[in-house]
């Protein structure tokens, strides 16, 4: 199953590729991905048939006892074979339906295909941590495959209704699956959880959290509404999502749920309810559409409402009805959605009130769409009609877990009143699509509606759609009438689903059951829905009459409006926009609770203040810089001060003995500098002038409070400490494990790996952001190097500015012959100097960073291969780099950064984060965890023994990282807004 799964997101990553190079018949190829799903669960079908599991397994997070276990029972295997070949067929379809022009292709095809992959596993996970994050991923997919006409307001809009709805519903899910794993099963597989179901509290409450996930997903009342609204999707995803796949969802987690948990008073009142009611809500919704797709889109709520009566009831029977029916229904709702899809295309419309002739035009769609509406409706010999009958049948004779036979029949009578309503609506999609209306029926709906163009279409105009539009939804409709025709095959095929359930031992699938009350109840059904379509026009004008007292989209669109309100009258409140209010609050919350847990402690044991007298000149160096620096009005002078602090505390380090850390503080204390340096270009000079005499008291003591604190929590912490600190013995695992002596270095890219993964990707996210909130233009347009340049260089004006400029003008004048950058000279050190202002210069400085720049980058290499056993390592090294091209950006502006590294810095931050993901999945190649170090010994001539361990690459990684974000912010905070000051001189 992992092996379909990769296939999947290979296709997806490749499918833009296809679509470019094939246009639209590209579809035809990505249709392979899940036609695998469906020949891998052709592959095992003998097993399952036989009523065997089929298990895979890959470790995956072992700390956690998460596996990437895929367990194939009946259930998933069926709901394989529907993702999987309902997919591919429409897939197929999409070659013929979207243009050949259309934008977007590739994308569409990309997320169709990770839906596929991301439904096939969660149907054939079993570890229900491992399912939700399938679930989740089908949550996102559906929300870029409705939102794929992003231009259209409707489409947007959908799109994020359905992504709100289903994502409360899977959080409160996760909170369900979570009180089982962690206190009714005793662990996340399904296997453990249905095998053992005690009735506790925490059950019930659990198994509301997993109705209410299911509800959302499935569209059960009261989040029904996303469902129709998401019909601003194209075609293809409404057969695929909202017909076979995502909505099926919600249905197979109760189905999976069912036999351990189906005699629990709770879930059957939630579950037959919320099935009932959607049932028929969505069936009486449906007889007023005049758009094709919400007919279909009605209809699909109220069988879902069905199935989730039928599969959560916990008989045999029930059960056994449930499972053809979401096979048939698969069938017979893709059949009519592509059928739309190909009607839209060849008519221009989907609206029944304007096609006229269609069927004329194209018989094989009417006769597709026929079948199944006849199979929708429970028309022998249907798929769908074997279904109903074994669903009444099952009621008729007690098939609930508990309620005895008043529930049953009162559960039949639930099914026939829903059939009626579904033969009603059936027939008005058919009669819609593809009936010859009279000449008067177009001016007749005009009158209803005059400020709509409700006139019919001439026949004369409608194209016949192409054989990819006709050919899948063909298939599809003589495969529900083969089903039906073989429902002793299909009850074979099922039975091992519906054993599994605990309650009851009969039911059957047949096409001829006898005189039983199933068969008067179909009778009833067909009859009397077709007296409701013969009387559809009455039956809407009452609808529209009485409307409706409380729609629930209303209803959620006043709760998000409310919801946006309290937000913003809440971030009105906390969020003033006085940054040191924000942090008088963060630091008066840290001293009540720090010191609230200072007064709770047993004191201060003994305290050495110093181990030496060098130590307290620090100290000193710093307690000077505090104070001037909370004195200082000027900002520049506040910055250097607080830089002195800093290095005061790299000198504390190497009077500790710990250079690795006193290095990486001096070079982060430069660089911070350099960074401040750049944004107080933008900033007054001096700091706000408005008085600070009220509320200077305040800060001084909310900030002797703070200290105080902070001191006495690092003086108690370390002597409450009641177990063997973690560092001991630290020293000889870090050798062993890593491979390594530098402790510092190996536990950041062995030890705590991961730790250090996720700060390389908010150093990358950083970046991003400091990116975007300078650039003005494209962040990812051509580096501008000084070669580059049409006239002299000394004309570009770089740190020009007033005053400047006219008191240089005539040295430029004087040096634009001189400063030319000849074609094709040969590379010169620092050639951008000529683009600065002559009075910004610096003969010294340009001077040092020739002498400088290469030893600094020869030293930042030897830190990056030697830092796994001395001072130094990737971060460090990318630091020394990112110094080196400060430098060269300071002596020469910013063509000089340019000349000195012509390289996008996303294509190192984006390089160092795959370099650094990769090393981890080698560790995984060769049998160990996910980042754990692998260690060659080789022997090489003339050199000896070499030891080469695989974090070396890892930090290689983090150094790409480092030199990347660096980078950044020196195009971002230096050359973009010097770019922007020339523009505006």
């Amino acid at each position: 199953m992992l092996y379909v799964l990769t296939f999947h997101v290979v296709v997806a990553l490749l499918a833009p590729t296809v679509m470019r190079r094939f246009g639209r018949r590209g579809f035809t190829a990505l249709a392979l991905a899940p036609a695998s799903t469906a020949a891998y669960a052709a592959a095992i079908a003998a097993p399952v048939l036989a009523g065997r599991q089929v298990v895979s397994s890959v470790r995956w997070v072992p700390t956690l006892d998460l596996s990437l276990t895929f367990r194939i029972d009946t259930l998933s295997w069926v709901m394989l074979l529907i993702v999987g070949a309902v997919g591919a067929l429409v897939l197929v379809y999409c070659a013929g339906y979207f243009s050949p022009k259309a934008a977007g292709n590739g994308r569409f095809g990309a997320v169709f295909v990770a839906f596929a992959g991301a439904m096939a596993g969660l149907v054939a996970a079993d570890n229900t941590l491992v399912m939700f994050t399938f679930w989740e991923l089908t949550t996102v997919f559906s929300y870029l495959l409705i939102g794929h006409y992003s231009d259209r307001k409707p489409s947007r809009r959908a799109a994020m209704q359905a992504i709100v709805v289903t994502t409360a519903g899977g959080l409160t899910m996760l909170v369900g699956l979570i009180l089982f794993g962690e206190s009714v099963a005793g662990g996340y597989s399904f296997q453990t959880l249905i095998a053992g179901h005690p009735h506790t509290s925490v059950t019930t409450a659990a198994l509301v959290c997993v109705i209410v996930g299911a509800a959302s997903k499935s569209a059960l009342i009261p989040m029904h509404f996303w469902l129709p609204a998401a019909m601003a999707a194209p075609t293809p995803v409404s057969s695929y999502l909202h017909a076979a796949a995502m909505v099926k969802a919600g249905v197979y987690l109760l189905a999976r749920f069912a036999p351990g948990y189906s005699d629990n008073r709770t879930w059957l009142i939630l579950t037959l309810t919320l099935g009932s009611a959607t049932f028929l809500l969505g069936g009486y919704r449906a007889l007023r559409q005049h758009d094709l797709k919400l007919i279909l889109a009605y209809g699909t709520v109220s069988q879902l409402g069905l199935l989730v009566l039928l599969l959560s009831a916990g008989s045999r029977a029930a059960a056994l009805a449930g499972l053809a029916l979401l096979c048939a229904h698969a069938m017979f709702k893709a059949t009519l959605f592509l059928t739309t899809g190909a009607i839209d295309v060849a008519a221009g419309s989907r609206d029944l009130r304007r096609l006229t002739g269609v069927g004329k035009r194209v018989p094989v769609l009417a006769v597709a769409a026929g079948i199944a509406i006849a199979s929708m409706a429970g028309v022998i010999p249907t798929a769908g009609y074997v279904a109903k009958e074994a669903a009444m049948d099952s009621f008729a004779h007690g098939g609930v877990a508990a309620g005895g036979a008043v529930a049953g029949w009162l559960l039949f009578a639930v099914v026939v009143a829903g059939s009626i309503l579904t033969v009603a609506y059936g027939l008005r999609f058919w009669w819609g699509a593809f009936a010859s209306k009279p000449e008067g029926a177009g001016r007749a709906a005009q009158a209803a509606d005059p400020d709509e163009d409700l006139s019919c279409i001439d026949p004369a105009t409608i194209k016949k759609p192409g054989a990819l539009l006709v050919i899948p939804p063909a298939i599809l409709a003589a495969a529900s009438l083969l089903v039906g025709l073989l429902p002793h095959v299909t009850e074979r095929i099922l039975g091992p689903y519906a054993n599994s359930y605990p309650a009851g031992d009969g039911g059957h699938l047949t096409l001829w059951g006898g005189l039983t009350p199933a068969l008067f109840g179909s009778i009833a059904a067909l009859g009397v829905g077709a007296l409701l379509f013969a009387a559809r026009a009455p039956i809407e004008a009452f609808q529209r009459r009485i409307g409706s007292p409380v729609e629930a989209d209303y209803i959620y669109r006043r709760f998000m409006r409310k919801l946006d309100d309290f937000a913003a009258d809440t971030t009105a409140f906390t969020q003033r926009g006085s940054l040191p209010f924000y942090l008088g609050v963060i630091f008066s919350v840290f001293a009540l609770a720090g010191g609230f847990a200072l007064a709770r402690s047993q004191g201060i044991g003994r305290v050495r203040l110093f181990d030496s007298f060098a130590q307290i000149m620090p100290v000193v160096v710093i307690c000077i810089a505090v104070v001037l620096v909370v004195r200082s009005r000027r900002r520049l002078k506040a910055v250097l001060l607080a830089g002195f602090g800093g290095y005061a505390v790299a000198a504390l380090f190497i009077l500790h003995g710990a250079p690795d850390l006193a290095l990486t503080q001096v070079l982060v204390e430069t660089i911070t500098l350099v960074v401040f340096v750049l944004v107080l270009r933008k900033l007054p000079p001096y700091f706000s002038d408005r008085p600070l005499a009220r509320s200077r008291w305040s800060r001084l003591g909310i900030a002797v409070a703070v200290g105080v604190v902070a001191m006495g929590l690092a003086l108690v912490a370390p002597g409450a400490r009641v177990d063997l600190p973690v560092s001991s013995g630290i020293a000889d695992q870090i050798y062993s494990y890593g491979g390594g002596k530098n402790i510092v270095n190996v536990i950041l890219v062995d030890t705590r790996a991961w730790d250090t993964m996720g700060e390389i990707s908010v150093l990358l996210a950083a970046a991003t952001g400091i990116a975007s909130l300078v650039f003005l233009r494209r962040r990812t347009s051509q580096i501008e190097r000084v070669e580059d340049l049409s006239g002299p260089a000394s004309n570009v004006n770089v740190w020009g500015g007033a005053g400047v400029n006219d008191n240089a003008a005539a040295l430029r004048r004087q040096d634009a012959a001189t400063t030319r950058v000849p074609a094709g000279s040969k590379p010169a050190w620092l050639r951008a100097v000529p683009t600065l202002a002559p009075l910004r210069r610096s003969l010294i400085f340009e001077v040092v960073t020739r002498i400088v720049f290469h030893p600094l980058v020869v030293f930042a290499a030897f830190l990056l291969f030697s830092g796994h056993n001395n001072p130094g390592g990737g971060f460090a090294a990318g630091l020394v780099v990112g110094i080196a091209l400060v430098i060269r950006y300071l002596a020469g502006g910013r063509y000089e950064l340019s000349d000195a590294l012509p390289v996008q810095p996303g294509l190192l931050l984006g390089s160092g984060l795959v370099l650094s993901v990769g090393t981890g999945l080698v560790a995984l190649v060769t049998g160990n965890s996910m980042l754990q170090s692998v260690i060659w010994h080789l022997t090489v001539p003339l050199v000896g023994d070499v030891k080469i361990v695989s974090s070396l690459f890892f930090d290689v990684g983090v150094f790409l990282v480092v030199v990347g974000l660096v980078l950044d912010i020196l195009r971002s905070l230096g050359a973009e807004i010097d770019k922007q000051g020339e523009v505006r001189s």
